[in-house]
């Protein structure tokens, strides 16, 4: 058994919120005199479940949508008009006002080639940005931390890139070969449970060179989690946002993203999800229900960077792992799809001298495959600018080629 199983199978790994390979030392971070203001960040809100993308960013003009769902389509005098041809779900009205601050910027039809419709290997897809025929063990968020670690010396790896998962799993996207993120709900929680006599105790154990690599391995990842617990709360315990977020459970994630990235605590991949958008029956009241509590939540977090003036350099992306047919189904929801659209919030804003705040065209409802919209955008040509063009790194290594980038951010 490699060390990668054997602690993915060991009683840290199931204790979600202790999953901490190799994140933060406090110590060598002070040493390096690292500051956070300033650095790029990524935050990531996954909407599980397959969020039907046609009643987010809809197509108001489009007679097909309309035949096609007589029952679930947003009409057009309810639409948040963006454009000649495009609008919000009336559930996003907090995000019109990002919108139009240039905040705000929408690509549609993305996908993969040879799309899957179950939730899982999609979502593996997602994760790991691989091909659909092809199975991977890392994910892509992973294989950035993996990717900082190239070169560095032992004492050193990991730092100062880092990715924090806001949950109590962690999920297959933050998984390096080398090194993972950190999962967590509540640094203060986390640090708590690393007190325990058995942990510090274990954690401090010295082990001669006959102990099994296993054990040694899982020893020293304890030892390091111990230290990270304590180096995030104690950069974290004193920054409270004075900003209401909403009191919903994204809300209260973001909520922790902000706080920690006002903390100085130095994370370049924040991962937050939000589900269940599986809407087979009665869609409309779950999805608006859903999308309200995401636009809340994103426009207080939004709001907040601002007031810290952070906006610049913390850009917000959604996804979802598919899309949902275009042809409602005979229970008043959609069924699973394949191509969807991603919202991209912050950064360097939809600026008209680089880029427009919708990217590309709307879904082409006449040229459909066999019911379902045919993706233009690669999700890893989104991958591949985020990490290229705002994290500054080596995308075709951490993606395992090159893919084009986009003119986002």
């Amino acid at each position: 058994m490699n060390r990668r199983n054997f602690l993915q199978k060991s009683a840290l790994t199931t204790a979600g919120s202790l999953l901490i390979p190799n994140f933060l030392k406090a110590y060598e971070l002070d040493r390096m005199g690292l500051q956070a203001n300033g650095s790029k960040i990524v935050v990531i809100v996954q909407l599980s479940g397959g969020n039907d993308g046609l009643n987010t960013v809809v197509p108001f003009r489009n007679d097909i949508y309309y035949r096609e769902r007589p029952t679930i389509a947003i009409q057009p005098d309810k639409v948040l008009k963006l454009t000649d041809d495009l609008g919000l779900n009336p559930a996003l009205d907090p995000l019109r006002a990002l919108y139009d601050d240039g905040q705000m910027t929408i690509i549609n039809n993305v996908g993969y080639p040879n799309p899957d419709r179950s939730h899982f290997r999609s979502m593996d897809i997602w994760h790991t940005a691989s091909d659909s025929s092809e199975y991977l063990n890392t994910g892509w968020v992973g294989r950035y931390l993996d990717a900082q670690c190239a070169g560095k010396p032992a004492n050193r790896k990991g730092v100062p890139y880092r990715a924090l998962e806001v949950d109590d799993t962690l999920s297959l996207s933050m998984k390096g070969d080398q090194i993972n993120g950190l999962a967590l709900l509540d640094p203060k929680k986390l640090f708590n449970q690393t007190r325990g006599d058995l942990v510090k105790g274990l954690s401090h154990e010295n082990h001669n060179s006959d102990t099994h690599g296993n054990v040694a391995y899982l020893y020293k990842t304890l030892a390091e989690t111990v230290s990270s617990a304590e180096y995030v709360y104690d950069k974290a315990k004193g920054v409270k946002t004075n900003r209401a977020f909403p009191n919903s459970e994204l809300g209260n994630r973001l909520k922790t993203v902000s706080e920690l990235i006002q903390s100085g605590v130095e994370t370049s991949v924040y991962y937050v999800s939000l589900g269940s958008f599986d809407t087979h029956i009665n869609q409309p009241g779950q999805q608006e229900r859903l999308l309200g509590q995401y636009a809340e939540a994103v426009r207080a977090f939004m709001d907040d960077m601002k007031a810290a003036n952070r906006t610049q350099d913390v850009l917000l992306m959604t996804f979802s792992e598919f899309g949902r047919r275009v042809k409602q189904n005979g229970s008043n929801g959609t069924d699973h799809g394949t191509a969807s659209n991603v919202l991209l919030f912050g950064g360097n804003g939809a600026n008209p001298a680089t880029h427009s705040p919708v990217v590309n065209a709307a879904p082409n409802l006449t040229d459909l495959d066999e019911g379902d919209l045919k993706y233009s955008v690669d999700f890893r040509s989104i991958y591949a600018t985020l990490l290229r063009d705002w994290l500054k790194a080596d995308d075709v290594a951490i993606l395992g080629r090159k893919f084009d980038t986009l003119a986002i951010v």
